[in-house]
């Protein structure tokens, strides 16, 4: 617990940065979000009393404070847009891009690992070379050419499953999995290939140290070898990848979103930006940025269950 405390003190400055350089950028950008609330006609006092109203004519400062004292409460402002509030427009479209993250992420490390696995047992085979040429192939194909390449294979050919959509899995399950497979498998052959590789780098470096060989001599069985001890002690930076990539899904799912018609946390980011509606998209970012922090300590937290030394040294 001291250490998880420590961490989580420590990623305050990391927070103050991400809000102070979201909220900056957000203002530099060109355009105003009141001229477009206002209509065609943009009645001089109907842009005065919508600048008051989400309180635009405050000096940067102040607006800057009021937000981050605000969102400690909980409270992330008022979408421009929608009138709604954001903590609701972020809590009806993150569940939705997290089960979609999570399946692609499970598909990924049920690809990836293994693949990686038997490359680095196999190296300078032709499964070696298959498996590179297979992770290659799925970092290389573009995520909107492969999603409609499966859109037309499997929903209008085949018509196996449903082209795009979305149905909650506590409404019906089934029809959930159904309608998330195609595009969790779109996005989890892209870190498929970048986990293999990355598999198949720590367990070559790990298969090539003495206690491995110590390990052979003895005549342990090589299955044995390999999962039990070389694959444990390859697993850091395999814990590392995954949680930065699960970070990179929840924030950046927006074509896969867009291709298959997901109303999910990618899509909502784009059209805020588009509409500048300034409190999503620093709500958004804030969550993501919280987000990437959480990862960061389950990682140092699956270190020390991983590796007994870490636990020792602190």
């Amino acid at each position: 617990m001291r250490f998880i405390l420590s961490r989580l003190i420590g990623a305050i400055p990391t927070l103050i940065l991400v809000s102070l350089f979201v909220f900056t950028l957000q203002k530099l950008l060109p355009g105003d979000p009141v001229l477009a609330m206002a209509g065609e006609e943009r009645d001089p006092a109907v842009l005065e009393y919508l600048r008051a109203k989400y309180r635009l004519d405050d000096p940067l400062p102040t607006q800057y404070l009021n937000w981050v004292g605000n969102a400690l409460t909980g409270d992330l402002g008022m979408s421009l847009r929608t009138e709604q509030p954001v903590t609701e427009l972020i809590g009806s479209k993150l569940p939705v891009t997290f089960q979609l993250s999570l399946l692609a992420m499970c598909i990924a490390l049920v690809m990836g690992v293994p693949a990686g696995i038997i490359a680095a047992v196999r190296k300078g085979t032709a499964v070696d070379y298959a498996t590179s040429v297979a992770a290659l192939s799925g970092i290389s194909i573009p995520n909107f050419w492969l999603g409609i390449t499966l859109i037309l294979i499997f929903s209008v050919k085949l018509q196996w499953l449903p082209a795009s959509g979305y149905v909650s899995f506590t409404d019906d399950p089934w029809q959930a999995l159904r309608t998330l497979l195609l595009p969790a498998f779109v996005l989890g052959t892209a870190l498929a290939g970048t986990l293999m590789r990355h598999t198949r780098n720590a367990m070559l470096e790990v298969l090539r140290s003495d206690y491995v060989r110590t390990a052979k001599a003895k005549g342990l069985y090589a299955r044995v070898v390999v999962l039990k001890h070389a694959f444990r002690n390859a697993l850091m930076p395999i814990v590392t990848l995954t949680t930065l990539l699960f970070g990179e899904l929840l924030g950046g799912a927006v074509l896969t979103e867009q291709v298959f018609s997901i109303p999910g946390f990618g899509k909502m980011i784009v059209d805020s930006v588009f509409n500048r509606d300034y409190a999503v998209v620093q709500g958004v970012v804030l969550c993501v940025a919280i987000g990437f922090i959480l990862l960061n300590l389950l990682a140092d937290v699956l270190y020390r269950l991983i590796n007994p030394r870490l636990r020792t040294a602190t």
